[in-house]
């Protein structure tokens, strides 16, 4: 169930190839969670939320080139160091890509902030759902969800998870 908000102002890229980056950022979202990003029910709750800024201002003055700012929101114990280097490195290519040398290729304009959401804390459908639901929903199996959050947050934690 990760998430993503990608601010991206509006006319920094041309439409085809901003069509072509939401691909592929719910690909990499999905990949650096741990999930395989061809699985349909991975990919149906990958949610990506594209924000339009209207003005970005550096030092105080109107950006002269498009800044990017993406927040990759996962649940609880699906990064880590690698995985979070790794994601951040990504992105910022895959933007640079996307805008097709229209602009600078300075990887100082985008900025990737990744943030775990703690366990018993994401909503949605009305309810909390712990990493063993979401886990259990996208392999079919609730009980290999709960192991699965058992192994993660507890080799993190130190402790057991009730699911």
């Amino acid at each position: 169930m990760p998430m993503l908000d990608a601010y991206i102002p509006a006319g920094a890229l041309s439409p085809v190839a901003e069509r072509k980056l939401m691909s592929q950022l719910t690909d990499l979202l999905l990949r650096h969670e741990g999930a395989d990003p061809s699985d349909p029910r991975a990919r149906a709750i990958a949610w990506v939320f594209l924000h339009r800024p209207a003005e970005v201002f550096v030092a105080g003055e109107h950006a002269a080139e498009p800044r990017y700012r993406f927040i990759a929101s996962v649940p609880e114990g699906q990064f880590d160091d690698e995985r979070r280097a790794a994601i951040v490195r990504e992105v910022t290519e895959a933007v640079l890509r996307a805008e097709n040398n229209s602009h600078p290729n300075d990887p100082n304009r985008v900025w990737v902030f990744t943030n775990e959401i703690p366990d018993g804390t994401w909503g949605g459908a009305g309810r909390i759902n712990r990493l063993a639901d979401i886990v259990g929903y996208v392999v079919g199996d609730p009980d290999k969800g709960r192991a699965y959050a058992e192994r993660v947050l507890g080799a993190r934690n130190g402790a057991s998870v009730s699911a």
